[in-house]
């Protein structure tokens, strides 16, 4: 069997976790090529709207460090927001308290409350764009990109696999764990928004938030557990509309130029561990990161490269 396997690494699944653990691996040492079942631009981190926070996403004992070591990275890259798709932008997040947040919180600079809710200026992500530029940073160090479908990790022909599939973890492991939780957005002109805001009910399956992004304002959104369905209802888009018009009544006449849905991989912890094979191939897990990959994209990077 040795002599069919190629390369030392090859990463399963081609969004920003993806990404960011060949990325890493590359940049370690090892040869690395990410296996895609579809392009960087359909996957569900290419639909994220995106800001920097750790949303949805268990366990709360390990997230805290995974998203402050990604945040490091993204506080750096919104040096180059041209370059990365990543700005540093103020915002309130109307349902949170410092008090309510764990110990990672301390190492957020300018979290404070007001009578608004949490205020703060956070990393925001121009998803299309930054992982562009991630595509071209694996070039760079030496990393294909395939677009190739797996049926099984256990056939993937590499000594060392890393699953990073997201929901397909759920038929690859597989692992009936994996659950998707849909969100829809919705992309309108921006009629002058220039902070981003969020409001979430921990009891619905709706939130309120705005973005600025380069490409338009997003709106959203929901989050609906075990929902598959990847087209956009009008009444759900017509509902977040209305929701974001009453915290910013502007939102209410802008042109809607585009809608958005994306299947959050959920679990209720993130999956980062590794197995070794009856033939001796080694098998490291990177997924469950719900609606949180790219918060903790990084910290897992490291933490799962570890495991290689």
């Amino acid at each position: 069997m040795e002599s069919e396997l190629s390369g030392d690494v090859i990463v399963v699944g081609g969004g920003v976790i993806g990404m960011a653990t060949a990325l890493v691996l590359a940049r370690r040492g090892h040869r690395v090529r990410v296996w895609s079942r579809e392009p960087a631009g359909r996957t569900t981190s290419a639909v994220a709207g995106a800001l920097w926070w750790p949303y949805r996403i268990d366990p709360v004992e390990r997230v805290g460090a995974w998203s402050v070591r990604s945040l490091r990275r993204y506080e750096e890259w919104a040096r180059r927001p041209e370059t990365t798709g990543v700005r540093m932008v103020d915002g309130v997040h109307a349902d949170t308290r410092l008090a309510g947040l764990g110990v990672w919180a301390g190492e957020v600079a300018g979290l404070r409350d007001t009578d608004a809710g949490l205020a703060a200026r956070l990393p925001l992500i121009d998803m299309p764009a930054h992982l562009a530029w991630l595509r071209g940073e694996l070039a760079a160090a030496g990393v294909a990109v395939e677009e190739r479908s797996v049926t099984s990790l256990r056939d993937v022909p590499a000594p060392v696999v890393v699953n990073c599939a997201g929901l397909g973890a759920r038929e690859l492991v597989p692992d009936a764990s994996v659950r998707p939780v849909r969100g829809q957005l919705v992309v309108v002109e921006n009629p002058g928004v220039r902070t981003w805001f969020t409001a979430a009910d921990a009891a619905s399956d709706t939130t309120t938030y705005f973005f600025p992004q380069p490409g338009g304002l997003i709106l959203g959104g929901t989050a609906e557990e075990d929902a598959w369905s990847l087209a956009p209802e009008p009444a759900v888009a017509r509902a977040i509309v209305k929701r974001c018009a009453a915290v910013r009544p502007e939102i209410a006449g802008a042109r809607v130029i585009g809608h958005r849905v994306g299947l959050r991989p959920a679990r209720l912890a993130v999956r980062i561990d590794r197995e070794v094979t009856a033939s001796g191939r080694v098998l490291v897990h990177n997924y469950g990161h719900g609606g949180a990959g790219v918060t903790v994209a990084w910290g897992c990077a490291e933490e799962a490269a570890d495991l290689v």
